[in-house]
Formats: C-alpha cells, structure tokens, sequence
C-alpha cells in the first residue's frame, strides 16, 4: 500500500546522495521520476540499480538553464552541499541556487506544479540562540568564504515566497541539517564520511578545532520520509520547516564512537578551525512534529554501521 497516488516527479540532484535515495523511494510508491544532474558531485553510481525501472528517466542537464519537461511536482535538491565542492567555484554556486530556483520556480509556474526547496541549516549561520528554530533570522557572513553556499540558499527562500505570494506557486522549504548514510560522497571532506575513511585506513583522523562544538546527524532514510510527508501537507503549508536529528553530539564523540565501530587503530588529531565554521548545530523540531508527525528513528549507532557498510564496500 501506498501513501501517494502516481504522479510525474522531477528530482533535481537526483543522482546525488539525498538525491538518489529519494528517487528510490518515489518509484517504490509508484511514481514516475525524472532525475535530473549535471554530475558535478552526483554519480551515476548512486542511480544505475533504477536505470532499467520503466518509471525512471535520467536526464543531463545544468539548472542554471531553463528547463522545459511536464510535470506533477518538482523536488529541487541540486547544488553541491560540502564545503570542499561549493568552495571550488563559488561563484557557481551562488548561480546554481540562485538562476536555479529562478529556473525551477519558472518551471513550476508554466506547469502549475507543487515545487519542494531543499534548504539548509546553513541559513541560521553561527547562531546566537540554541536550538535553532524557524523563526530565526541567522548570524550569517555576507563575504566569507562559506557565502556562497549560505547567502545563495537564503536567496533561494526569499524567491521561493516571492513566487509563493506574487504567483500564487504551491511551495514547500525544508531546512535540511546534517544528514548522513550511504552514497555520501567519498571525498565530499564532511565530518562523517571523513572520520569513517580516515577511520577504515587507520589514518589519523582530523578534528579541526577542539572537537567541543556540536552537531546533530540524520540518517538518510528518516530525511527522505520527511521530505515526503511535507510534500502531501495542505498547499497553505509553506514551511520552512526544519528537518535533522536533535540528538546532539561533540566532533570529538562522534570521531571516538567511528574508531570503535570500526575497530580502527586511528588516532584523533587537532588541527585550526575553518573560517565560519558554525560553534553549535541544533534543529527544534516541534514543527515538523505538529504538522507532519515527524521525528528521526534511526538511532547513531546505527546510522553510522550502516554507512561504515557502504564505505567498506566502496574503497
């Protein structure tokens, strides 16, 4: 049984890490998907088990260019997510959230079709307040080297409303915090998947700072459920809406509990924290609970084996 009837769905991104695992899960409630990337950090990889599905359509394309296709919804996740990818060219990125929610939204307007952002706890910055909430404006820098990325997906939110009030669009925005699980990108310089490799080469594993600042992890599989549960809510539900895990742990726990999962002979080192580099990472959750009953089930321990798995396999 599922929970949504058949629609026609547009997954950009979609052969990246959130990408790839929420077309999986659109096909297996009986949706047709077309999944769109230009590769940049996604990977044919991460999609090639659905290539021979009849409801999934693979197409190349940048959505910093206008796109013509039919569709029922739009699931707008494309833009690189890690620090060591947006840094690259940054100048791209800020267009790849910019042009292409412009793009996207344009899309959404010819086909009257619901469009979801994905958003990023990124928009809080360094916060001054703990947990974050949706009502919070941020501490975010205009110049630095993270801007790009940050300031790009507030811009991002403010066309999506604009759309939302002035075209009357069917919008939804998830703020999306630090979410991990298998297919993250091997090289993407991410806590996680940087602490398992290091971990499963018994290199040193590198904690930039004391390892005393916080984050909080979501498995992958709790995410996409979210994503999908905010999609089917009434279209007088804009969001944003927070999506992560609560629980919250140190750098330096999480770098100790993958060395023991492991069985690794790696040890901890410390090395200058980044510029920007946000002190504490929390979402309050309590909107995703009212109104999408939501909150994560899949426990850290068992979130980082299932991942550990997936490396294992890979390198």
């Amino acid at each position: 049984m599922t929970l949504f009837k058949k629609k026609r769905i547009l997954v950009t991104g979609g052969a990246g890490f959130l990408g790839s695992h929420l077309c999986e899960k659109l096909i297996k409630e009986g949706n047709e998907v077309i999944c769109l990337d230009n590769y940049y950090t996604g990977s044919k990889n991460n999609i090639s088990h659905l290539m021979n599905n009849e409801n999934f359509e693979l197409l190349r394309h940048d959505i910093c260019f206008p796109l013509y296709v039919e569709v029922d919804e739009i699931y707008n996740l494309a833009c690189p997510a890690s620090p060591i990818h947006y840094q690259y060219d940054p100048v791209q990125t800020t267009k790849t959230s910019v042009h292409g929610s412009i793009n996207m939204l344009g899309l959404a307007k010819r086909q009257n079709a619901k469009i979801f952002q994905a958003s990023t706890s990124e928009v809080y910055g360094d916060p001054e307040i703990h947990p974050q909430n949706e009502s919070y404006w941020g501490r975010v820098n205009p110049i630095g080297l993270r801007s790009c990325y940050d300031e790009g997906k507030r811009c991002a939110e403010t066309l999506f409303f604009d759309y939302y009030r002035q075209h009357k669009l069917k919008i939804k925005i998830a703020r999306i915090f630090n979410t991990y699980g298998p297919r993250m990108h091997p090289n993407d310089g991410r806590v996680v998947s940087n602490f398992i490799i290091q971990a499963l080469k018994n290199k040193d594993i590198t904690i930039y700072g004391d390892g005393k600042q916080t984050r909080s992890f979501c498995f992958v599989d709790d995410l996409i459920v979210a994503m999908l549960l905010i999609m089917s809510t009434d279209d007088d539900f804009t969001g944003p809406i927070n999506i992560g895990n609560p629980d919250e742990f140190t750098i330096r726990e999480i770098a100790e509990k993958i060395v023991e999962l492991t069985n690794s002979s790696s040890q901890i080192i410390f090395k200058p924290l980044p510029e920007d580099d946000p002190k504490q990472r929390k979402p309050d959750i309590s909107i995703a609970n009212e109104k999408i009953n939501w909150k994560p089930k899949i426990d850290l321990i068992e979130g980082l084996k299932q991942t550990i798995n997936y490396f294992e396999k890979i390198l």
